[in-house]
């Protein structure tokens, strides 16, 4: 069904064949070149733009125009996007993307035979699309026999059974006849989209009409464990209370067609081809501008992209009062995070915590941008905010003890941090990060030896190609003098991780310990050359690996105060690493 679903959209997401010499050749090289710059560094908005100024200076061209009807859809400037496919249809020009334009325009605008007509003709997007979209027109026209017959059809078709019966049963429920929706998920006839989060609010809201709450209730509670969202919690207690829920998942026929555009974009959403989704989501967003889940999608795509600025604005057109405006305010600060427009995010989660305190992913965001901003202070008090505000703490918290245990560990409290690190293995006992963090840290301090060293070791066996972890174990045995123990563990550490600093100066101090002086400071040399590696610099201490290049490790840690490595006339070291920095 995918393969349906991208076969006629990978051409008109193409660049196209018109060449440079050809827009030089009608004056429109400056635009043309612009246009595709943008267009392969993703700004949909300067792309529109320059596609545009192209189009009105040669609107003949039909690679030009299909181009802009891309662009203004990936904008979601439909409006747009329907003129010039209307320029380029008019012109004889063929283009599925085009076509979707137009019948989005039409269906917005409730011209359903307009819409039948396009298919009828083999202006359509393609046999899934078409035979929903015809449905549900048919019923825009008020002809339900028709529109169950299109969906029969489309139902005949191999692979896309699942896809008619979920949206026969929506246009069912839509018309009151909720006895035959029912049916239809019953019988699994809506298949894996049942089971989604908008397939178990339809059927919940469906029985509901049906006086079936406890089995509403059971459907919500056994898919969703009691992790409920404001918008799920709501419909819960309503379906408890034994309320009737009107049923507005579709509460038209254009809605419906949204629907279908929404289908397609889950569909194709995680294949690794986000523009194609956003296509998809962008429209069902025109044809039902309250479709907030589609809304979150194509900002989620937009973020994706690396479109941070239109991402934040399709966030912040989630309203206020709707229940997943906590998670359209995530999204904006995530987006804005990734921006770097820290200061901004921070401020969007301030006042997401004003105004949803009872939220513990709320607390805990927050807390994950403070740690990441190293202000640790305020990030320990608000994970012990989320912490506080979980009813019963399971497996799934134990990341928030482990972060709060590095908040306090840098904080210098220990104490707190390793009663955090074993709160964590309490819920996720083989947890590699907290194994590998809690042993290493323990070494550090020369305190419960054999436990971290065993910790160290079960976080390896869990992840042997985590660079990190495996040179955990080599740092670890060096530490407690074991050279010769460290130095396979190292030497896969930097095989993992080749161009890390750390690992490299690390591998040199083992060398060194083991009289491999040369190869050492080749090791020194490799993790200097490598301190602006991503964050690395920040745990490398360049002065000291200069130090060591001039007189080696031994009169370095001498120099700090601490015994060499190797006694005089002893190549291989003793228990003295115990001592080393």
């Amino acid at each position: 069904m995918r393969q349906t679903i991208r076969a006629g959209l990978l051409a008109f997401c193409a660049l196209g064949a018109i060449g440079p010499a050809a827009a030089a050749a009608n004056g429109l090289a400056g635009d043309y070149l612009a246009a595709r710059q943008a267009s392969f560094t993703g700004d949909l908005a300067a792309a529109a733009e320059y596609y545009g100024r192209a189009v009105d200076n040669d609107p003949s061209n039909l690679s030009l125009l299909e181009r802009a009807v891309l662009a203004n859809v990936s904008l979601g400037r439909f409006d747009a996007a329907a003129e010039r496919a209307d320029q380029l249809t008019g012109q004889g020009g063929q283009s599925q993307l085009a076509q979707m334009a137009q019948v989005a325009r039409d269906a917005q605008s409730e011209n359903y035979s307009a819409v039948l007509m396009a298919i009828d003709e083999g202006r359509g997007l393609g046999p899934l699309a078409d035979g929903l979209i015809e449905a549900w027109a048919q019923l825009g026209q008020g002809d339900m026999s028709a529109a169950l017959v299109a969906f029969d059809d489309v139902s005949a078709q191999q692979g896309l059974s699942a896809f008619a019966g979920y949206h026969k049963a929506l246009a069912l429920a839509s018309v009151g006849d909720f006895e035959s929706a029912e049916a239809i998920f019953g019988a699994g006839g809506a298949g894996g989209m049942a089971n989604t989060r908008r397939g178990i609010m339809a059927r919940s809201e469906i029985l509901s009409q049906l006086d079936r709450f406890d089995q509403a209730l059971g459907l919500i509670d056994e898919t969703f464990e009691g992790d409920l969202d404001p918008a799920l919690a709501e419909m819960r207690a309503r379906l408890a209370a034994k309320e009737k829920i009107p049923f507005t998942h579709v509460r038209s026929a254009r809605d419906g067609m949204a629907e279908v555009f929404y289908t397609l974009a889950g569909a194709l959403a995680g294949e690794e081809n986000a523009d194609l989704t956003l296509i998809y989501a962008r429209v069902a967003n025109h044809l039902r501008p309250d479709h907030v889940d589609a809304m979150l999608l194509a900002a989620e795509l937009l973020e994706s992209l690396g479109q941070y600025d239109l991402a934040i604005e399709t966030y912040a057109a989630v309203p206020p009062d709707h229940p997943v405006f906590h998670a359209a305010e995530l999204g904006r600060a995530e987006a804005l995070r990734r921006q770097g427009s820290i200061d901004e995010a921070i401020a969007v989660l301030d006042a997401l915590r004003e105004s949803h305190d009872d939220m513990a992913v709320v607390h805990s965001t927050l807390a994950d941008l403070y740690r990441e901003q190293e202000r640790f202070v305020l990030a320990s008090d608000a994970y012990t905010a989320a912490i506080d505000r979980i009813d019963e703490i399971g497996e799934r918290q134990w990341f928030l003890f482990y972060a709060r245990a590095i908040s306090y560990e840098r904080q210098d409290m220990w104490e707190q941090a390793e009663a955090d690190f074993r709160r964590a293995l309490e819920l996720n006992p083989e947890q590699p990060q907290v194994l590998n963090y809690l042993g290493y840290s323990l070494v550090e301090k020369q305190q419960k030896l054999d436990e971290a060293l065993d910790m160290i070791e079960r976080a390896v066996a869990a992840r042997p190609d985590s660079g990190y972890i495996v040179d955990s174990l080599g740092w670890v045995l060096y530490r407690l003098g074991r050279y010769d123990e460290a130095v396979g563990h190292m030497e896969r550490a930097a095989e993992l991780m080749p161009v890390d600093p750390v690992v490299n100066d690390h591998l040199g101090d083992v060398y060194w310990a083991v009289g491999r002086e040369l190869e050492a400071e080749f090791q020194w040399k490799r993790a200097l050359s490598f301190v602006d590696w991503e964050d690395a610099a920040e745990e490398v201490d360049a002065e000291r690996i200069r130090r060591k290049l001039e007189v080696g490790l031994d009169q370095v840690l001498v120099e700090e105060g601490a015994p060499p490595l190797r006694m005089a006339g002893d190549a291989t070291g003793g228990d003295a690493g115990e001592d080393a920095n």
